[in-house]
């Protein structure tokens, strides 16, 4: 295996993902992978410079990786996937290939694959895209969110969402504090009883919508507790920092740090094996090593090395990098 560096923590390796996985991983981690967290290359219709796959070829190709996924799975682990959204190449109509590469991975029967949940990661710093519709034309809005699938093995994956609890709104303190509500039915037919939100439970469920910046500045931010960072574009954080110094161009998709915190969070607990197979400048394995987890990730890349060792060498993990010089 082409593995490139490693710490007490992780791996990293440059090479095929499919083959990676089913030459030599396979092998030592089959049923042993709590967590699958990625974001691979997006089903777009217009290519990039980071090699996506286009249309039926990209739905074929990802397709390949739902038996392997599987396998590596522990029982009750989880696969999370981040999948962008798609335009119709001169026209300002979305694609359904997003929809249709997810359908192909879970009807492959042989990884028996359930969708737990669908979750929206909505970043209003995005630039306006698609621009010929949305600046130069002005007949779209601004495609500002990535979906999120998570999906499992089992129906009942280990997860725990009061890990990941958001801070009680000003209201709810309230509320709290008087030990009063205005209880009885709702026009939705639910019957809220006397007591049914005067127990203190450190704060309040998550939603489904991840944001990376507040939606409304006139309130309180209310990300969960422990997101250790939301923002993955920060202009002085670390990783940026050195790149401008060293003048590398950053990997062009990077994945939300926040994002990757979040599910590593919900759904894993220390010394768990989060992998990554398609892990770019290693955003997913930096959040699980600052967060006590062991982590894989694999890149085809070699441009992208580099990148994944700065983020790695971050004085907030204290790790010790051991770079696996080549051949």
């Amino acid at each position: 295996m082409a593995k490139r560096f490693y710490t007490n923590k992780g791996k990293y390796f440059i090479g095929d993902a499919r083959q990676l996985i089913s030459d030599n991983l396979l092998k030592k981690y089959k049923n042993k992978i709590n967590l699958i967290f990625t974001s691979p290359p997006f089903p777009l219709n217009k290519k990039k410079k980071y090699d996506n796959l286009q249309g039926p070829e990209y739905k074929k190709w990802f397709a390949q990786f739902a038996t392997l996924f599987s396998e590596l799975l522990t029982d009750d682990g989880s696969i999370v996937i981040e999948l962008g959204n798609a335009w119709v190449e001169n026209s300002p109509t979305q694609s359904t290939l997003p929809m249709e590469t997810l359908l192909k991975f879970l009807k492959v029967r042989a990884a028996n694959l359930k969708l737990c949940q669908e979750f929206i990661c909505y970043n209003p710093s995005r630039l306006p895209s698609p621009a010929q519709w949305v600046t130069i034309n002005r007949i779209r809005t601004v495609d500002s969110f990535t979906r999120v699938w998570w999906m499992s093995k089992t129906d009942y994956p280990k997860a725990d969402n009061s890990k990941i609890l958001r801070p009680y709104s000003k209201s709810m303190l309230q509320l709290l504090k008087q030990q009063k509500y205005n209880s009885g039915e709702r026009p939705s037919e639910h019957r809220i009883s006397e007591n049914g939100f005067n127990k203190k439970n450190k704060g309040s469920i998550a939603h489904n919508l991840i944001e990376l910046e507040q939606i409304d500045i006139k309130r309180d931010p209310r990300l969960p507790h422990n997101v250790l960072s939301f923002s993955n574009t920060s202009s002085n954080d670390y990783f940026l920092t050195i790149c401008r110094e060293k003048g590398i161009e950053p990997h062009p998709a990077r994945m939300p740090s926040g994002l990757a915190s979040f599910f590593i969070q919900f759904l894993t607990d220390k010394n768990d094996l989060v992998f990554d197979p398609f892990g770019g400048s290693n955003t997913t394995g930096y959040m699980a090593e600052l967060l006590g987890r062991k982590w894989i990730s694999i890149e085809i890349s070699e441009d992208y090395f580099q990148q994944a060792v700065i983020r790695m060498k971050d004085p907030k993990l204290k790790s010790k990098i051991k770079i696996v010089r080549k051949k």
